[in-house]
């Protein structure tokens, strides 16, 4: 059974809408009930496309280029449509771009700067997070995630991580997490575990699946315990 999903990644329509009205009135009506697209630029800006005209709008700066807002000096329907998107996830908040999850392809936003095969919030992991392997069951603590896609990233063998036998069921285009077993953790001085020194092991991302459950969580809370006993 694989973990990857070739979902279609859900896409901001191409053609103007209208929004749900909610009981507002004024300008906060009119940017939900006339028609517009909105379309991220890469400096930030964004196009909106009307029945009338096409502007662009700054949301940083509070600005627009239809004559409301020259002129009126107004937060005209275009700055509030654009606010209204952003908040509602149906396109980049500025300084973010669109993406796709790289285990279940769902459309996310993420910072302009990365790089790499992105993974949404339900399949992200971080340095520290507890992770049970789905292969084998056992538990381990995250690393480091990389940027590296699994059929790219070589380990100490000069094998791809996505060629291994047991990855087989995995997306290669998936990124690489490191985790150490968490039996090989030492005590450190503050009561907890240190991963420093322990051996890595490199996975691709929705192979290790993240532990939330306060049982887990309590066998890691008894590994310091007993550890340091």
């Amino acid at each position: 059974m694989t973990h990857t999903r070739n979902t279609p990644a859900s896409r901001p329509p191409r053609s103007k809408t209208t929004l749900p009205a909610d009981g507002h009135a004024g300008r906060s009506l009119r940017a939900r009930v006339e028609p517009m697209l909105v379309r991220p630029l890469r400096d930030d800006r964004y196009v909106v496309e009307t029945e009338h005209g096409t502007y662009v709008v700054d949301l940083d700066e509070r600005d627009c280029t239809c004559p409301d807002h020259a002129i009126r000096g107004a937060s005209c329907k275009h700055l509030r449509r654009v606010a209204i998107e952003v908040n509602a996830g149906r396109v980049p908040a500025p300084g973010k771009r669109a993406s796709v999850c790289a285990v279940c392809g769902r459309r996310i936003h993420v910072p302009t700067e990365a790089v790499g095969p992105q993974l949404c919030e339900r399949h992200a992991v971080a340095p520290g997070d507890l992770v049970r392997d789905r292969e084998g069951g056992s538990l381990l603590v995250v690393a480091s995630v990389t940027t590296d896609r699994a059929d790219e990233h070589e380990t100490e063998t000069g094998v791809t991580v996505a060629d291994y036998d047991t990855n087989a069921n995995y997306g290669g285009h998936e990124p690489v997490v490191e985790a150490v077993y968490l039996g090989s953790m030492r005590p450190s001085a503050d009561g907890g575990v240190d991963a420093a020194g322990a051996k890595r092991y490199a996975f691709p991302a929705s192979r290790l699946r993240r532990v939330e459950d306060d049982r887990s969580q309590a066998r890691l809370d008894t590994f310091a315990e007993t550890a340091t006993a």
